[in-house]
């Protein structure tokens, strides 16, 4: 897929963290430069820049590059040379998509996760009254403050 002047994606889309393929048969390729590197980073202000050497082949020049989480690909490229194809100054920006995000759908035939968590549930509950009454009632027994209900017949 050509996007801009004679740069190449592997793919019609580019997503944020994935790994794209470019080539370059731009000017440098053209002037049958021996040596080509890819200068990249992301988002306005070229965060995370990176320069990578790129491979020569008969297509072009060709690097792989990890994607940012950004919302824009900036790039340029420069030989050995020091000579640098920039877009006239105004470097090639591409727009990075956001991953889909895809639900995962898990099935569990059993109907025991129910009963265990709701027996969880009561055994908290009655451990925390035991606990309540412990507290409440041990110091009057102790004491001999207790003092039972007689009920009158």
């Amino acid at each position: 897929m050509e996007l801009v002047k004679n740069i190449f994606f592997n793919t019609d889309k580019l997503i944020e963290n994935s790994v794209v393929k470019i080539s370059y048969t731009g000017k440098l390729f053209q002037n049958n430069s021996e040596e080509v590197f890819i200068h990249y980073g992301f988002g306005d202000n070229w965060d995370g820049l990176t320069e990578l050497p790129m491979q020569k082949t008969d297509l072009g020049f060709q690097a792989e590059i990890q994607l940012d989480s950004s919302h824009k690909l900036n790039l340029c490229f420069r030989n050995s040379n020091n000579e640098w194809d920039n877009n006239d100054y105004l470097n090639y920006s591409f727009d990075i998509e956001e991953a889909p995000v895809s639900l995962a759908v898990v099935e569990n035939n059993s109907i025991d996760v129910p009963r265990k968590l709701r027996k969880t549930y009561l055994w908290s509950k009655k451990i925390k009254l035991a606990v309540y009454k412990i507290i409440r009632y041990f110091p009057k027994l102790i004491s001999g403050n207790y003092k039972k209900k007689v009920e009158n017949s």
